[in-house]
């Protein structure tokens, strides 16, 4: 994995009174305050609808419902994000631990983290997981 730098310009920026009215007040503090929603209560932790998952603060497509799988985590988990620079990885020692944060690379708000080496059958063998609150999925229209 590769992590970038922490300081960086984002191509969408807010002042935290334009986030805090942007988004309600669960939104921020894991959007804008890397906070985590509880496990199993998120609206996409066992959704099987096909279609793209966007930042839900800035919109920015990050991930298709093609490479989200069951973890059994807690949260929904992807083993890849979409092709290009949708998310950045940054280090995260928060909690006694190392771990990898995952952030929106358009608006720099807090998606979740990833994980690799635990042994899923995946292509990727990584663990993206994500708060279904820091995301809006985009369904694929269906033929009817």
């Amino acid at each position: 994995m590769t992590m970038k730098p922490t300081e960086r310009e984002y191509t969408v920026q807010k002042s935290d009174e334009e986030w805090r009215a942007a988004l309600s007040p669960a939104e921020y503090q894991v959007l804008r305050q890397a906070g985590t929603e509880r496990p199993f209560v998120g609206e996409y932790t066992d959704t099987k609808t096909v279609g793209v998952y966007a930042c839900r603060a800035c919109g920015t497509e990050l991930f298709r419902s093609e490479t989200k799988f069951e973890s059994h985590c807690g949260w929904p988990s992807f083993y890849t994000p979409l092709a290009g620079e949708s998310v950045e990885l940054i280090e995260d020692r928060s909690l006694g631990m190392k771990r990898v944060e995952v952030r929106c690379a358009t608006c720099g708000s807090h998606l979740g983290h990833v994980f690799e080496g635990e042994g899923y059958d995946t292509p990727t063998d990584q663990r993206y997981c994500i708060n279904s609150i820091s995301l809006t999925l985009r369904p694929e229209p269906t033929d009817s």
